[in-house]
């Protein structure tokens, strides 16, 4: 087992409890910072074996942290992870909902999401002001949808949730430009994608979403 702690306070602690527990390693580092794939590699011999990530997550950092990890190379299987209820009704909500945004389909891209159960603030002492959830994420053997450039779909995600009161229109013009090529590049994309531009980024789904990504690349000059 490898762990991360960043508190200088803590280590200490952790090297006298997990003393009697010789397949535990303690890394002193912020995980934001670790090279995750290097540093799991000379941890474990069999690097080809899927991993599992179990933590408490900071609130204040959760989706740095578990995009660090969707993001590497390294073959996290599962994750089961406490965060803020509200960031787990983000991370497994569906189209059509007001939690539904560009995180949502980030994490679901990568992984299935099950909301396992809710931790209430009522347990904690001191009490926080919300409550916690546990949050379940199991590896995709694929990606949920195929896209032509990962890097322009999250882009274009992110762009469609830029204001989410605005049409999914308004928002690509203010992301990517409103000279007269730029919106009939947009346009055609759409068209062709079968998408009204009047819809708002929240009721698209993840394969939606693709089509567009895919139009806008086979048209990009």
């Amino acid at each position: 087992m490898l762990a991360f702690e960043i508190d200088d306070r803590l280590i200490p602690v952790l090297a006298d409890t997990m003393q009697p527990y010789q397949n535990v390693q303690i890394i002193h580092q912020d995980v934001l910072q670790a090279d995750l794939a290097t540093t799991i590699q000379s941890a474990f011999s069999d690097t080809a074996a899927s991993l599992k990530v179990v933590a408490n997550l900071p609130y204040y950092i959760t989706t740095p942290i578990m995009m660090h990890f969707l993001e590497s190379q390294v073959p996290v299987d599962e994750m089961v992870v406490m965060m803020q209820k509200e960031v787990a009704d983000r991370i497994s909500a569906v189209p059509g909902t007001k939690a539904y945004g560009s995180l949502s389909i980030a994490v679901q891209y990568y992984m299935e999401a099950k909301l396992a159960f809710i931790v209430p603030k009522t347990v904690f002492v001191p009490q926080p002001n919300v409550d916690s959830a546990i949050l379940k994420l199991t590896r995709r053997s694929q990606p949920a949808v195929a896209v032509t450039d990962e890097k322009e779909f999250f882009k274009l995600t992110k762009a469609a949730f830029q204001l989410r009161r605005k049409t999914l229109w308004n928002n690509l013009q203010n992301s990517y430009g409103k000279d007269e090529t730029t919106k009939q590049w947009l346009a055609d994309s759409l068209e062709a994608s079968g998408i009204d531009p009047k819809r708002r980024g929240e009721t698209l789904s993840l394969a939606e979403f693709a089509k567009l990504s895919n139009e806008m690349q086979a048209r990009k000059g």
